[in-house]
């Protein structure tokens, strides 16, 4: 496991210190504030370290309520709200200087056999074919990259982004670890789908973006250091918060998890 990896893999692993109560330590990504996507993979993690290993989790719905610290730790609280017959479900509020950042909702399911249908995805090229033309992203000491299928913000073009991503090196073969792994990565380029077609960038300095909500479903297990296909739509924006959409895929075309975020999407007045 690469340096980068292993100090990813440690950021989600969370110490106990007291019966449902967990802290975690913070990520600086160079973000004016706390990155969604730990709160999100941290979030589960203390939620999953409260369950039965049998049942894996299958959605996650929360909010982000503040701007997190990146530079201070994250506590959270786990609350039992029920273990039934088939599914078991925890509240998850996580807290930074006495006050909730973020609350959530998880549910965990065990395996049984039913009907079953999903959405083909999309034929595209493959990671290995589209390498050479394609553009790969890489963050300075980060094990997460992605290679862009070309839906680049332009005015007028379709609100839609399709990317490969995975995490780079070796990971245990730990479902609940990479469904923690696919929780931090899941909040990446989502939102910023929906300025697609307004031919804004993250980087714009007119924007002030934030996510204010994130729905994440497991539909099967995955490998998260394999390549998956993001395929990112928002079919609305206004009043200043954008909505997007994602279904991930993995190289066999799987469906192995869904995502949903609104966020803040406002331009400032520069002067």
């Amino acid at each position: 496991m690469s340096d980068a990896l292993n100090q990813l893999v440690a950021l989600l692993g969370l110490e106990e210190i007291e019966e449902n109560l967990f802290r975690g330590h913070s990520q600086d990504l160079g973000l004016p504030q706390l990155f969604g996507g730990q709160v999100l993979g941290q979030t589960l993690s203390a939620a999953t370290r409260t369950v039965d290993a049998s049942r894996q989790a299958h959605s996650l719905h929360g909010y982000f309520l503040r701007p997190g610290d990146p530079h201070r730790p994250v506590v959270y609280q786990v609350d039992s709200v029920r273990d039934g017959a088939s599914f078991t479900t925890r509240r998850v509020t996580a807290i930074q200087k006495g006050r909730p950042i973020f609350f959530c909702s998880a549910s965990f399911h065990g395996r049984e056999e039913s009907i079953a249908h999903q959405m083909a995805m999309s034929q595209l090229a493959t990671p290995e074919a589209l390498a050479p033309s394609a553009r790969l992203e890489r963050f300075p000491g980060h094990p997460i990259e992605f290679l862009h299928l070309g839906d680049e913000a332009e005015p007028g073009q379709p609100s839609r982004k399709r990317l490969w991503f995975r995490l780079t090196g070796e990971l245990p073969d730990d479902p609940a670890l990479h469904r923690y792994l696919l929780a931090y990565s899941s909040d990446f380029n989502l939102l910023t789908t929906a300025l697609v077609p307004h031919g804004i960038t993250f980087r714009d300095p007119k924007l002030q973006i934030a996510s204010l909500d994130h729905a994440l479903w497991f539909h099967h297990d995955v490998q998260v250091n394999d390549w998956l296909l993001y395929d990112m739509d928002s079919p609305w924006a206004g009043g200043a918060r954008g909505f997007a959409r994602g279904s991930i895929y993995d190289r066999s075309g799987r469906l192995v998890a869904s995502t949903a975020q609104e966020g803040l999407t406002r331009l400032r007045d520069q002067g």
